[in-house]
C-alpha cells in the first residue's frame, strides 16, 4: 500500500530572469515568495499559499513555458506503476522524481511528499 495526492502546481518559465517571473506570479496570485537556500534557489522560487495545502513554485526551464502539476507519493515507484496501469507513460527520472505523460499528452511529475498535511489528506491505494 502507498499514499498519493495532488501536491500542487509548478509554473515552468523559459526565462533568464527567474526573479522577475516569480515576482509577476507572486503579485498576480497574491502570494509571498521564498527563494530556497543554496543552488536550488538558482532554479526555483516557492510561492507560499497561506494555508499550505498546495505546493506552488516558479521554475526556470529550457523547454516552452507551461504549468504542470505534481503528484506527491510516499512510494514514488508504486505510484508510477499505478499510473502506468491507468495509461500514463514514464518519460524520465530526474533526481528523486519521475516525469510522466498522461494518455492525453500532458506531462506531470511524481514527487516525494511536499505538503505538511500529506499523511492526513492523501488517498491510500491498495
Amino acid at each position: 500500500m502507498h499514499k498519493s495526492r495532488l501536491a500542487g502546481f509548478i509554473i515552468d518559465c523559459r526565462t533568464d530572469d527567474l526573479q522577475g517571473a516569480a515576482t509577476f506570479w507572486s503579485q498576480a496570485l497574491g502570494m509571498e515568495m521564498r527563494v530556497p537556500a543554496g543552488a536550488e534557489g538558482d532554479n526555483y522560487v516557492h510561492l507560499l499559499e497561506p494555508e499550505q495545502r498546495l505546493h506552488l513554485e516558479v521554475q526556470s526551464v529550457d523547454h516552452e513555458s507551461r504549468v504542470h502539476l505534481d503528484i506527491e507519493a510516499d512510494d514514488i515507484e508504486a505510484e508510477v506503476k499505478r499510473l502506468e496501469k491507468l495509461g500514463a507513460k514514464r518519460v524520465a527520472k530526474i533526481h528523486t522524481w519521475v516525469v510522466m505523460q498522461a494518455p492525453t499528452g500532458q506531462k506531470f511529475c511524481v514527487v516525494r511528499p511536499q505538503t505538511r498535511d500529506f499523511a492526513a489528506r492523501a488517498t491510500e491505494w491498495k
